[in-house]
């Protein structure tokens, strides 16, 4: 049975933070994304391979609600679950964590379109749908 959920760890490093010493918004849109690429490496999908055959995916719908402040060297549990799945459209949902103390730092969901190289909305490959376990039209 495919996974749909899966954690990464992910360092603050000093770089991300604003002058306050604060993790910088911008940067847990970078982490859902990694999140969503280890999500479907643990089920044996690379994104690389996905696109070289005609098959990406854009974010349509991006939301975060921050919660508590990150910061430089703290360590950030990165939790992405499959929330659904359609014939076009995939979302996540998201939780960010501090390791240490298990503090809830954000949350956020995410809405992906599956498209072909022109941009156009296409359907998710059957393939791909089976080997992630996708079946039927909607999860």
């Amino acid at each position: 049975m495919p996974d749909t959920s899966c954690t990464l760890d992910v360092r603050v490093r000093y770089a991300e933070t604003d002058p306050m010493g604060v993790l910088h918004h911008s940067r847990y849109a970078v982490f859902l994304e990694m999140g969503r690429t280890e999500l479907l490496r643990k089920n044996g999908v690379n994104y690389r391979d996905l696109e070289a055959a005609g098959v990406l995916f854009v974010v349509t719908h991006l939301e975060v609600r921050f919660r508590s402040p990150a910061r430089y060297d703290d360590v950030l549990a990165v939790t992405t679950r499959l929330e659904r799945v359609s014939t076009a459209r995939i979302d996540h949902v998201y939780a960010i964590t501090d390791r240490a103390t298990g503090r809830l730092i954000a949350e956020a969901a995410t809405t992906l379109a599956c498209v072909d190289t022109d941009g156009r909305v296409q359907a998710i490959p059957a393939d791909l749908r089976g080997r992630m376990g996708w079946s039927g039209p909607t999860r």
